[in-house]
């Protein structure tokens, strides 16, 4: 078992200090083993606390536990009769996924477009998280799509949750995607009738509906999951997850919670967000801190309308390209350079390690308590999680009502009826808020999924998940699945989902168009592309090294063709544009 030394390091005497931006010459390579070595140490210690990867969390909210995942915004529940008809294009998912691939098949001329929606709207992730403070933490100009064909221009560099969501209102208004959609509606079962080739797909409000194709759009963040902590439900006072904010007991601005006594669990991405209103409302709030997360600037600012005025049609488009152009000659150049692996490697980590410590003299310059800011300092390479940016979280700590409780490691494992337990303290609260995360990247989230044969595929990713280019898994044909394991890893999503859609769309219409009625890839693509998952995942050690996260299953050893693909986004781009231009050789297509 590792051990920690729980005392902070003075900063003066701190080994891992050496300014990058005030030294002409590089550290010695001996100061960036040292700090490679504490990211060993640190993740160790994350292992030995908890061992149990996902096991940690509930994922299943049943029972007393339910309650978490219950919709505080759909109020008005509408009552409705069981839906037993038959449309062409079915989603599973009201979000982004659904919103810009039927965007491309209104293009195709597909009419018969049904979103089948858990939420009381369309929006996904936008929909459900709305607590204070949320915005988008990627470039609004590059997150948000479709803004050449919605003649859109976000107001702000870094869009806020209502605008988002707004925005993706506004595209179903217009490509009539409201007309056929049927929302407070949860996908049970989806199976497909090989004597019909259609999917049948179940819901729990009755729903027997057919479909030609089944999308699935369910979200890679959707389903809201707890850390499994003993005494959960003994608590007494107020509790919910972050994706379900109660805006009724704190008020809409917060204002409830200026004689509350407020406990947050969790400060990864959310948790950022929300911290800072927190501690600008709560007469005391308590941030219960596992893992701390890298916290740089947040460059934001409103849109120049003098800008906004002279982008021309396609404005967005042509920077995607350009973005992804970019992309290209850095791939190009990294296979053209002279360096060994190992040397490229060596160098990659070490520029990894400059920015990190760039992070840690942000937080030595913000954060007064010098206890408080070696609390707050990440040791992992920067993407081991997801980066955050963010300009008032750092500045939160210095309140005298902001109290950062550092676990070093462990979490919360014990809840009184007052509050958490750590290390033999209780901390009573009022209310406490579990900013705990979401199930990652589930294909079929309450849905059970049949394929051809009675083949449950749960049960074929048993062994391996297997697909093609992450959109098609033999056996399952009509099923297109959007943002799952095995495509291409991008931090901002929607270039991955537009990538996906247009193929998708493209697919679905070469299908029509060529008088056919079935699609399924065939095995021998599907191995290639598992092969090169495989070869392309050698490439990291973020399973090996990283911090334990939801960006390498908690730590956990897996099958190394369990997740992303990792070539690069232009190399994905490709592979389908090479799917597409062979459809004969990868796909069967068959006429009923």
């Amino acid at each position: 078992m590792a051990k920690r030394d729980d005392k902070p390091i003075e900063r003066a005497q701190n080994p891992f200090n050496f300014d990058i931006s005030t030294n002409e010459e590089r550290p010695p390579q001996e100061y960036y083993d040292r700090i490679k070595a504490k990211f060993a140490e640190e993740r160790d210690l994350r292992l030995d606390y908890r061992p149990d990867g996902d096991s940690q969390y509930i994922l299943d909210l049943e029972g007393e536990l339910a309650r978490y995942e219950v919709d505080p915004y759909g109020t008005d529940f509408v009552e409705r009769e069981p839906l037993t008809d038959e449309v062409e294009v079915l989603f599973i998912g009201g979000g982004f996924s659904a919103l810009l691939t039927s965007a491309r098949l209104r293009q195709h001329g597909v009419e018969s477009i049904r979103i089948v929606e858990r939420g009381a709207d369309v929006g996904g992730t936008w929909y459900w998280n709305r607590y204070p403070g949320i915005a988008c933490d990627v470039v609004a100009y590059d997150y948000l799509p479709l803004l050449d064909e919605m003649e859109y221009v976000p107001t702000r560099h870094y869009a806020g949750g209502e605008e988002i969501y707004q925005h993706c209102q506004a595209i179903a208004r217009r490509y009539d995607l409201y007309d056929l959609a049927v929302f407070q509606t949860t996908v049970t079962s989806t199976e497909w009738n090989a004597e019909e080739s259609r999917w049948h797909v179940r819901t729990d409000r009755g729903d027997h509906m057919r479909a030609r194709f089944v999308i699935c759009a369910n979200g890679t963040l959707s389903k809201p999951k707890l850390a499994r902590i003993d005494g959960m439900t003994s608590f007494t006072g107020h509790s919910f997850h972050s994706s379900r904010w109660d805006y009724e007991y704190t008020g809409q601005n917060l204002e409830n919670l200026s004689d509350k006594v407020v406990g947050i669990i969790g400060t990864g991405a959310s948790a950022v967000q929300i911290i800072p209103n927190l501690g600008a409302a709560a007469k005391e709030l308590f941030v219960f801190q596992r893992t701390p997360s890298s916290i740089d600037v947040r460059d934001d600012w409103a849109t120049d309308e003098e800008w906004a005025a002279r982008l021309e049609p396609g404005w967005q488009a042509q920077r995607r390209a350009k973005i992804i152009e970019a992309q290209r000659r850095q791939a190009d150049r990294s296979r053209r350079t002279t360096l060994t692996r190992e040397e490229k490697i060596r160098r990659q980590e070490n520029a990894n390690i400059d920015a990190m410590m760039r992070i840690h003299k942000r937080i030595d310059e913000i954060v007064e308590d010098p206890e408080t800011a070696e609390s707050l300092k990440p040791w992992y390479m920067l993407m081991c999680k997801r980066p955050c940016f963010h300009n008032d979280y750092l500045p939160t700590f210095n309140r005298p009502n902001v109290h950062l409780v550092d676990t070093h490691g462990k979490g919360i494992t014990q809840i009184a009826p007052e509050g958490p337990v750590f290390e033999g303290r209780t901390y009573p609260l009022d209310l406490l808020i579990y900013a705990t995360g979401f199930e990652v990247q589930k294909t079929g989230i309450y849905n059970r999924i049949i394929g051809e044969g009675g083949l449950d595929l749960d049960d074929k990713y048993g062994e391996g998940i297997r697909t093609l280019v992450g959109i098609h898994t033999h056996g399952f044909p009509n099923l297109f699945i959007m943002g799952g394991y095995q495509a291409s890893f991008q931090f901002n999503l929607t270039d991955l989902l537009q990538v996906q859609g247009d193929h998708i769309a493209n697919c679905i219409d070469h299908v029509r168009s060529g008088g056919f009625d079935i699609i399924d890839c065939t095995e021998e693509a599907e191995e290639q592309w598992v092969q090169e998952v495989i070869e392309h995942r050698g490439k990291t050690t973020r399973n090996q090294e990283c911090t334990p996260g939801y960006y390498n299953f908690e730590g956990q050893e897996n099958r190394r063709q369990d997740g992303n693909y990792n070539g690069g986004f232009p190399a994905y781009i490709d592979h389908i544009g090479r799917l597409e231009a062979t459809f004969d050789q990868n796909f069967v297509l068959t006429k009923a």
